[in-house]
């Protein structure tokens, strides 16, 4: 479950959920948050799955080693790559230079100012309306949190809407 918002005005207090839901999951996520809502006796209201602005939506097929916005190939460098996918399969978590040097380059010969670099190109190449890394001032960097990556594993499902 993502964000929750919570506003209130007299006796009512209204709640706003953001579920991030995975491929093909909306309906049943609004579904279970209707049921859910019914169940404590409240009025579900509106539920309706969120909506998707185009370009948001990158998906990664790890076999090919690519990354797509939309139906658009992004080219990526093997370090870029290897640093969306570490990012992408650990989406909440907030990594620090020195994890993502172990994880993603290996070693720790490399200076921490090369993740720096590497996550400004990756910002670039992904386009800078795509909020795909975000920075966590003194800590880290995680992936960003209205960015969705989809990692496709089968390439069958890679454009379900075709």
């Amino acid at each position: 479950m993502g964000a929750a918002e919570a506003r209130r005005a007299g006796d009512v207090l209204t709640v706003t959920v953001h579920l991030t839901l995975g491929p093909g999951g909306c309906d049943e996520g609004a579904d279970r948050l209707a049921a859910l809502l019914a169940f404590l006796g409240g009025d579900p209201g509106p539920v309706s799955p969120p909506e998707r602005r185009p370009g948001l939506h990158l998906r990664i097929d790890p076999r090919a080693r690519a990354v797509y916005r939309d139906r658009t190939e992004i080219v990526l460098t093997r370090r870029e790559y290897d640093l969306l996918l570490c990012l992408a399969q650990h989406p909440r978590q907030v990594f620090t230079r020195r994890q993502l040097l172990d994880q993603v380059w290996g070693q720790p010969y490399t200076g921490p100012r090369s993740v720096d670099v590497h996550i400004r190109r990756l910002r670039a190449k992904v386009g800078a309306e795509v909020p795909v890394v975000t920075t966590l001032r003194g800590v880290g960097y995680r992936l960003g949190v209205d960015c969705a990556v989809e990692i496709v594993e089968d390439p069958a499902w890679m454009w379900p809407n075709s």
